[in-house]
């Protein structure tokens, strides 16, 4: 039998939690969080709810609290200058951004049937794809920093390509950036159109600002019925009772508390596209730290393998139907589901004792990346010798890892078997993820295989989102990076490094990162990428001996 607890309705969102053997916890956090009128105190911006250690930066990043109201004005500028750029016959948009400042955008064109080109990777190959058709391209470069390496080295390759075609890239480049931000100078400088966005929201909070809605804008969404369904939803999410973001927040957090810690998210004919990848970065980044977390598992469908019941599991469906019987089922309209999740992010740190707006461990990455490019100066990066090759594959891992593994499949199996109890594996694709899209066939082959959550992130995207938990949240992943040969690298203007070297100094970085929490890990690196992925998603395809 249901409450009002299990399913809750207001603002075109619909909530359902009603797992009978997780309700307890649910009702748990919950109970707290009305006693200490959480609701209310978020919505007012009270800064303390996460604690004292938590309390300046949350005092800074509450601003998408108000998106619906400081984002209006942005419709209409957006909307005159799409149709000034159309005028012009510049009618493909290319968004150059990392984490929320470009999964949001990725979700909304996806969703409404739009095109946009998303540039959030370093792979030379995929970069140099999105250098086509300038004639009728305008690029987005959204950072909030300002200082967002990835983002950073797009923009420079699009700014020579424009000039080498005789385009003025004053003509074709808009920037979205925080006031007083380093990408800010520069764009102002070079007579760029800037966007300055809210600094008081966080990159992954930011769906509903410019972040979000410049490049779907431009790219021909109506971003006002975004603001829209966020609006019709705003009003319940300060309520104690009917409130759908309180409550997704208690379910996250109460059975992460109680131990299902693995958010496995599918979609069940929702038709917002995509949405598990941007709530994926939101929960992952956000709760991932001090040891504590949950790991957001993205499922693509909800047939595929890993979306089952199990016991450190909480299974969430976003549905066009509240009817679905699961753990967690979210319906409403992609704007409204933005604020909603959210809010349900903030809430749930708050549950796990957690600030929910800092991300210390992707700092620690970046720092890796730019420690072993200087380190390496003019010469080779420290890529170490494999263990041993296996045709077009080089095998990476420590001895004391592999044992007596002599081929790919044998060290899959190795890393497979050290996963630990209540673990997860991360398979992490340093690949080109247009042109070598099979490789995220990966997640469900092996997840065939273990009883444990497998995730797969396209690197270094991953590295904003999933990245942070790996490193900040429970110790207990095991790990697969795959990285590959170029065939052709592309120099970065004005860089001593070209994209090839940037994108395996990210995969040695990050590796180092994992191997200092003494984490299982095995790089399997494609000395033919083609070849060697036909062989790579063979070889995960067996049995654990």
């Amino acid at each position: 039998m249901s409450g009002p607890r299990d399913v809750v309705s207001a603002g075109g969102v619909i909530v359902t939690a009603m797992s009978e053997s997780l309700r307890a916890a649910r009702d748990t956090a919950l109970d707290q969080s009305l006693a200490d009128d959480v609701a209310a105190r978020l919505v007012a911006k009270d800064a303390t709810l996460w604690g004292p250690d938590a309390t300046a930066e949350a005092a800074i990043r509450l601003g998408w609290l108000d998106c619906t109201r400081v984002s209006r004005p942005l419709v209409a500028e957006i909307d005159t200058l799409r149709e000034e750029l159309r005028s012009r016959g510049i009618d493909r948009v290319v968004l150059a951004g990392m984490g929320g400042s470009s999964l949001a955008p990725e979700v909304i064109t996806a969703t409404y049937g739009v095109p946009l080109v998303v540039l959030d990777t370093t792979d030379p190959g995929q970069v140099r794809a999105a250098l086509t058709e300038l004639d009728r391209t305008v690029l987005v470069v959204s950072s909030k920093s300002g200082g967002t390496l990835e983002t950073d080295s797009h923009r420079r390759v699009f700014e020579q390509a424009f000039r080498d075609a005789g385009i003025d890239p004053a003509e074709r480049i808009v920037v979205v950036t925080d006031p007083g931000s380093p990408l800010e100078k520069t764009a102002t400088d070079a007579s760029y159109r800037v966007f300055r966005a809210d600094p008081d929201v966080g990159g992954r909070y930011s769906a509903l600002t410019a972040f979000g809605l410049v490049p779907a804008g431009l790219a021909g969404v109506p971003v006002g019925e975004l603001l829209d369904q966020a609006a019709a939803v705003e009003p319940a999410l300060g309520a104690a009772d009917a409130n759908p973001g309180l409550v997704l927040g208690a379910a996250i957090g109460g059975y992460a508390v109680a131990g299902h810690d693995k958010l496995v998210i599918a979609d069940a004919g929702s038709g917002i596209v995509g949405f598990g990848n941007w709530a994926e970065q939101l929960i992952a980044e956000s709760t991932g730290k001090q040891g504590r977390g949950v790991l957001p598992v993205v499922i693509e469908d909800a047939d595929e393998p890993g979306f089952a019941p199990a016991a450190d599991s909480h299974l969430a469906l976003i549905a066009d139907t509240s009817t679905v019987s699961m753990d967690t089922t979210v319906t409403g309209p992609l704007g409204a589901q933005f604020l909603v999740w959210e809010f349900a992010t903030a809430v749930a740190g708050r549950v796990l004792r957690i600030n929910p707006f800092d991300q210390p461990n992707v700092q620690e990455s970046k720092d890796n990346t730019r420690a072993v490019l200087d380190k390496a100066g003019d010469g080779p990066l420290p890529e170490g010798d494999p263990a041993f090759i296996d045709g077009p594959i080089e095998v990476h891992g420590s001895a004391e890892l592999l044992g007596d593994a002599s081929d790919v499949a044998g060290a899959i199996t190795a890393l497979l078997r050290a996963v630990p109890e209540r673990g997860y594996l991360a398979v992490m694709a340093y690949l080109d993820r247009l042109h070598e899209a099979s490789a995220a066939d990966l997640r469900a082959v092996l997840a065939e295989r273990l009883a444990h959550p497998v995730t797969f992130g396209w690197a270094p995207r991953f590295l904003h989102s999933t990245g942070q938990f790996h490193k900040g949240g429970p110790q207990v992943g095991a790990f697969l990076q795959i990285t590959g040969a170029h065939d052709l690298d592309l120099d970065v203007p004005g860089q001593p490094f070209t994209f090839g070297r940037l994108q395996l100094a990210q995969a040695l970085g990050d590796l180092q990162a994992l191997e200092s929490r003494e984490r299982p890990v095995v790089r399997l690196h494609l000395t033919d990428r083609s070849a060697g992925l036909r062989q790579l998603i063979a070889a995960a395809d067996g049995s654990v001996g």
